[in-house]
């Protein structure tokens, strides 16, 4: 056969395998924040396409994703992609009507070049050096539909703690800190799951460090509201941290034990 007519050799995804653990209800806050505050903008595309990139050893995170998304957004699709091709195969049995599962990487793989109005990247960076995150950011965010959103982040085993960035086509909006409010001794307990963007960047100097030393001043100051719950605690905290800090939620978001910032106030220094 000549090599004009041979096939070419298919294209390497991009990226590296990770450990690929994985739990049921793992990402459950993030998909809760991604449902109310990307619902409307999944709602209005003609035909929604949302990514699990990287779901891991087994696919329920997709299949979560799914149910969860189709509350806010009936017509959205969920497609799960990853790295190793056993992960897909085993994958492959709960493939249902709106989910599928293919072998890829950040350059995220979709059938007819189609660009995904969602892509959830949570603990995949994880591994990765910080030097290598801007570029994985503006891989993926370049694959967004026009008002797409990219979520990338890192949780607990358990998802009871959990801090994303969320990307538009034009780079980082905000972070989001969410926990299980009831484990909560201090928000600065959050630190360990900052996504890896930031998790170096808790010095002295950097911003993100200056936001959850006042973080827990706040929460300490607000010890007397303890007594109504953590959740009133927690929402108290939230207000005194407005007076400073610029926060993009409010009280419907407080209430689920969240509390989100504007990415510039958070951004590495230098």
């Amino acid at each position: 056969m000549s090599s004009r007519s041979a096939a070419p050799p298919p294209r390497r995804p991009v990226g590296t395998v990770t450990r690929g653990t994985t739990n049921p209800n793992r990402l459950r806050r993030m998909d809760r924040w991604i449902a109310a505050t990307h619902g409307p903008a999944l709602r209005r595309a003609q035909a929604p396409v949302a990514v699990d990139l990287g779901y891991g050893a087994a696919p329920w995170t997709a299949v979560e994703l799914l149910a969860r998304l189709r509350e806010a957004a009936p017509r959205v699709r969920v497609v799960g992609i990853e790295i190793e091709p056993a992960r897909v195969a085993g994958a492959k049995p709960y493939e249902r009507e709106g989910l599928c599962f293919r072998h890829g990487g950040f350059e995220v793989p979709l059938e007819g070049g189609v660009r995904p109005a969602l892509i959830r990247a949570a603990n995949v960076l994880r591994q990765y050096d910080e030097e290598q995150v801007a570029a994985v950011w503006e891989r993926l965010c370049a694959r967004l539909a026009p008002d797409g959103l990219l979520v990338e982040g890192t949780c607990d085993e358990i998802g009871r703690r959990h801090v994303w960035v969320a990307l538009g086509p034009e780079g980082a909006r905000t972070v989001t800190f969410a926990t299980r409010l009831g484990s909560l001794e201090r928000p600065s307990d959050l630190a360990e799951r900052l996504p890896k963007a930031l998790i170096h960047r808790n010095v002295p100097g950097e911003p993100v460090h200056a936001f959850l030393r006042d973080f827990d001043r706040a929460w300490a100051a607000a010890a007397p509201y303890a007594s109504y719950g953590a959740r009133q605690r927690w929402i108290r905290t939230a207000r005194a941290l407005a007076a400073d800090w610029p926060l993009a939620d409010g009280p419907r978001r407080w209430r689920q034990g969240e509390l989100t910032v504007r990415w510039e106030a958070l951004r590495p220094a230098g």
